[in-house]
């Protein structure tokens, strides 16, 4: 029987160390299509325009199959995290958090915001006359999405205050307040790309000290 075990409990790691590489792969991704895809589309500028609206327009499919991707790598995160981290505070609510997140990245990506402020090239220069049905529902996936990994923030702050790590429970606190700051009308792109930004550090950080300690 221990023969038998031991190989089967290096195949879970191993599967559990790829679903975690994934998951850590996703904010590198994303943010390499996205920076590449602002700085060779026309008329995109990153004080005016979120990072979504790189998924309208003739090119836009790029974007879109960038959340998609990013969003199954939340998707394989939250599965990496079900099955390496078996005890303690935050086992059965990080899964849960992380893969809302997952899913509200793919939810983004297929439904598109609506082009303004002149973006894509030939669209008039001013916010759109009225929000289309999937502009709405991109936000609204968008918003669930950094709020649910915001409370998984918090979730993983209790667990290392209750730890007595210090440095992780300050840095993951951290990581929840940028999130759920409240946006700001005058810098919401610049805003969204930074919210983008610390989400995907914390993903990252989060899968490979995982990884790490399976």
């Amino acid at each position: 029987m221990a023969t038998i075990a031991v190989p089967a409990a290096r195949t879970v790691r191993r599967r559990s160390g790829r679903l975690l590489l994934a998951g850590a792969l996703a904010g590198p991704v994303f943010f390499a299509s996205a920076i590449i895809q602002m700085l060779t589309r026309a008329g995109f500028d990153i004080t005016r325009h979120p990072i979504s609206q790189l998924a309208t327009g003739d090119l836009g499919w790029i974007q879109i199959t960038t959340f998609v991707l990013a969003g199954l790598g939340g998707l394989a995160l939250a599965f990496g995290i079900k099955r390496t981290l078996t005890d303690g505070t935050g086992r059965r609510a990080l899964p849960v958090l992380v893969g809302i997140f997952g899913v509200g990245l793919i939810a983004a990506g297929v439904f598109t915001m609506d082009p303004e402020y002149g973006f894509p090239v030939g669209t008039p220069d001013e916010p759109a006359a009225q929000m289309s049905w999937h502009s709405v529902v991109h936000s609204a996936a968008a918003a669930v999405a950094f709020t649910a990994l915001a409370i998984a923030a918090i979730v993983l702050t209790v667990r290392h205050v209750r730890r007595r790590a210090v440095l992780p429970a300050v840095a993951n606190g951290a990581a929840a307040l940028v999130l759920l700051l409240p946006m700001s009308p005058d810098h919401m792109s610049i805003q969204i790309a930074v919210n983008g930004l610390v989400a995907f550090t914390w993903t990252t950080v989060l899968a490979l000290w995982l990884r790490r300690a399976a």
